[in-house]
Formats: structure tokens, sequence, C-alpha cells
């Protein structure tokens, strides 16, 4: 019945995430931590992020846009791995809080940003995946950072997901990495997060779909009510 659940509560959020970019890791980690404890949560969702962001490349590789993915991709690889080392010796609730908080302010910054042509050059998306590769490391989610970030630098519906899933794969890739290298693995956690993986990456498939007949209004609508559970689920107990 556990599996049963998994699978597709994973499903559920491939269509989400495939539609918005992001959301996969808010449904699911309160499902894993009930499974399979807290502890082996997080390192299960990274291994079903790096999973499931490969299904979204493949889906969308027409559509990524590899000199935006260069420039995220490079500073955020060492600092994911820097904050999956401080993970795992400080306490989440603290750095979830303050996330959820600016998930909250994000909603209308990304906006204002975009109506004024700010952060659409490339060293705008370097001080990003500086910025969140080591939150992403530290945290258990911060796609609504990465999203809104490539949105600043104009990219919409299925350009920003693919460049979103595309940078997502140097980073997960790191912080699952950096936890190997900590020993945190086992065969457990490789199997839960090939499920789960798995289980998203199907529903990533059938989000194409609907994707294509949103506009870019209603998709970023979608973005700001992303935006706004986020927070609200960070910050609440």
């Amino acid at each position: 019945m556990s599996i049963l659940i998994i699978v597709l509560s994973g499903m559920f959020a491939g269509v989400l995430s495939g539609i918005i970019g992001t959301g996969s890791s808010i449904i699911l980690l309160p499902i894993l931590v009930t499974v399979f404890g807290t502890k082996a949560a997080i390192p299960i969702m990274a291994i079903a992020a790096l999973i499931a962001n490969c299904g979204r490349v493949i889906v969308w590789w027409s559509e990524i846009n590899w000199h935006a993915v260069f420039f995220y991709a490079v500073p955020s690889i060492p600092m994911a791995a820097l904050g999956a080392n401080l993970l795992i010796a400080i306490p989440e609730s603290v750095g979830s809080t303050i996330l959820g908080l600016f998930f909250l302010v994000l909603i209308p910054v990304r906006y204002l940003l975009r109506s004024r042509n700010i952060g659409s050059k490339p060293a705008h998306l370097v001080l990003g995946g500086t910025l969140i590769g080591f939150l992403t490391g530290l945290v258990a989610s911060s796609g609504p950072l990465s999203l809104a970030v490539f949105s600043s630098f104009g990219l919409v519906k299925s350009a920003l997901i693919a460049t979103e899933a595309a940078a997502s794969l140097f980073v997960f890739g790191s912080k699952a990495a950096t936890f190997s290298y900590l020993n945190v693995m086992n065969t457990d956690i490789l199997i839960g997060g090939a499920l789960v993986g798995g289980s998203i990456t199907l529903g990533t498939y059938a989000a194409k779909a609907i994707l294509n007949k949103l506009s870019s209004k209603q998709h970023d609508r979608m973005i700001d009510l992303m935006l706004a559970g986020s927070g609200i689920s960070m910050i609440m107990p």
C-alpha cells in the first residue's frame, strides 16, 4: 500500500511540476517522511529529483537555453555540495522558515525584476546559481527560486521549465554525489529514489500536453500559486 501511495503521489507531483516547473518535493516530502523517516527522505528526494529532471530534459530537449544553463550551473555545483555538507549538521526547520518567507516575497518581486529587465544578464544567472545552489544543497526544495531566476532572464512556459530542469540536473547531481561521499546513501535510499523519480517522470510526460494549452499569463498565475503554497507550507509548523 505504501508503494502504491508513493507511485500515485509521484505521478501527480510529476504532472504538477511538469506544468509549473517545480513542486514535486513539496508534495512528496511529507509522504516520504512518513514512509521512510526524516533522515532518509531528503537523500531519496535528491535521487528522485535527479531522475525527474532527466525526464524533463528529454521531454523538452529542443526548448533548453544552454547559454543560461551554463552560467547558472557552473557556480551552483560547488555551492550545492557545500550546502549538502551543512545540511547534515544544522536543523532544516530554520532554513525552511526563512526560505518560505522568501518564496512569498518573490511573488511580486519576480514581476518587478521582469518589468525592469533585471536578471536578464549572464552575471545575474551566475549570482542566482551561487545562492540557489547553496540553498538547494541545504534544504529539501528551492525550485521556486530557480524558476524566478530563469523567469527574470526572460524564459517562459516550456523554455522556462526545460532550462530550469537542465540546470537542476547539475545541482541535484552535486547534492547526490555529496550525500554518497558522506555515506548517507544506502540501497533502500537508492531504490526509493528510483521509484519516486520514475513516478514523477511518468507524470512529466502527461504534463506536456497540458502545458502546451496554457497561455504565458495562465502559466505565470500557476507559478504564483505554487510560490504562495510553498511559502506557507514552509512557514507553518
